[in-house]
């Protein structure tokens, strides 16, 4: 969503004309106010958590982005890019994206099939550090003050190109991770190793964007947008080749959860493997805020992993419903609901869905449900006519266990 500029000259960040529960303008301007008052001219000293995007403008040539929260060191870094643990922590939204903007990024342009630049200058590796990494940052000039958001990628604060970036502590590189870079091996087979050997998604996602990953005369740089569903749909695919051919789960389950303004309702039922994602953007949502009326938008998946359409908020959550598919042995359909409220007013990346889906299935709030009860769960979790739907989700059609009970 694009905020008109001359709504934010009348607003001046307190009349909220854009209808936003805050503004992401003056939360953001606040914390990057707290990181230039941390610099020392032009050098930037701190402990990456890590944090490296690779963006994707300018492709072959791309820049990447070395981030700091400068003047915090050691484990105190770690908040700043924590996805899990701001999962488990539920940290709300502004907190986000205080730290975010609070990160400073080092710019450095290569060219996506030079990765081995990236393992040289020793940042690369930085990347794949399990502990953050003290580094030093000497910038070619003063930091861009501004705050760029991405449906896919977390928030990215102020940034400018970086002279050097000097690695000052030893990355603490997991022996498998560490093991892969140096095995000759094709991307899939690498990421299939390193999930089964709990090597975390984002590690993995890193891996695979640094171009750490792949043959080693053929390895590349990919912007971390691309990495990061490639890597959910990789494993997908993955997970339902192992869940080829064995039985479906015995009763339907659902789940729900709700995180940072979004609402996720989760049936999984007997059935071959079909997925099928429905979104209701309300009204006033970052990217429909003109909408009148609630916005749908839905993605269909056939068991050879066949999808109607693209889309990276649904790859995170069908992954993490394979992941517990996967640990039970069975197959089963899974009807994917997710609510994005006005509560969410600035993108951080999908990550906050994939794990708020895997939280939402640690535990089923009903099992084997009717459509009438299913309808009653949905007036209570979600700001959606239950009739209508009910009527949209293609995989309850015909449905014979549920619909024997409206």
């Amino acid at each position: 969503m694009s905020i008109p500029p001359e709504l934010c000259a009348r607003c001046k960040g307190y009349k909220r004309l854009c209808k936003l529960p805050r503004c992401p303008i003056l939360e953001s301007f606040q914390a990057q106010v707290r990181t230039y008052m941390r610099l020392r001219g032009l050098d930037a000293h701190g402990s990456t958590p890590p944090s490296i995007l690779v963006g994707e403008f300018g492709y072959p040539k791309v820049k990447i982005y070395y981030m700091v929260p400068v003047g915090v060191f050691g484990d105190n870094a770690r908040l700043y890019e924590d996805p899990v643990g701001w999962s488990i922590r539920g940290e709300s939204l502004a907190n986000i994206i205080r730290f975010r903007s609070e990160l400073l990024s080092g710019e450095v342009q290569v060219s996506i099939d030079k990765p081995e630049i990236l393992y040289e200058k020793e940042f690369g590796l930085a990347g794949l550090s399990v502990d953050p990494v003290d580094s030093e940052v000497k910038l070619a000039k003063p930091p861009i003050p501004t705050l760029r958001f991405d449906g896919l990628t977390k928030p990215l604060g102020p940034r400018a190109p970086a002279n050097t970036i000097k690695i000052t502590s030893n990355p603490k590189i997991p022996l498998q991770v560490e093991k892969i870079i140096w095995d000759d091996l094709k991307a899939v087979e690498a990421i299939r190793d390193l999930y089964f050997n709990n090597v975390d998604i984002y590690t993995i996602q890193r891996l695979l964007s640094l171009g750490f990953l792949g043959r080693i005369h053929r390895r590349r740089i990919v912007p971390t947008r691309w990495s990061i569903t490639a890597v959910d749909d990789t494993i997908s695919r993955i997970l339902r080749s192992k869940l080829r051919g064995r039985p479906e789960v015995q009763e339907s389950e659902l789940y729900y959860n709700e995180y940072l303004g979004n609402r996720f309702l989760i049936l999984v039922k007997p059935g071959p493997g079909r997925f099928e994602w429905i979104e209701i953007w309300q009204p006033r949502s970052f990217w429909v805020r003109s909408s009148s009326k609630p916005i749908i938008w839905r993605v269909e998946e056939n068991t050879r992993g066949e999808a109607t359409a693209m889309d990276g908020g649904f790859s995170a959550a069908r992954l993490a419903v394979l992941e517990v598919l996967s640990r039970v042995d069975r197959i089963g359909d899974t009807i994917i609901i997710r609510e994005i409220t006005p509560g969410y007013y600035a993108p951080v990346g999908n990550w906050h869905i994939r794990e708020t889906v895997r939280r939402a299935l640690t535990k089923p709030i009903a099992k084997n449900i009717t459509i009438k009860e299913l309808k009653d769960v949905i007036k209570t979790k979600i700001d959606y006519n239950p009739e209508d739907l009910i009527s949209r989700i293609r995989l309850l059609r015909n449905e014979v266990k549920l619909t024997d009970y409206t």
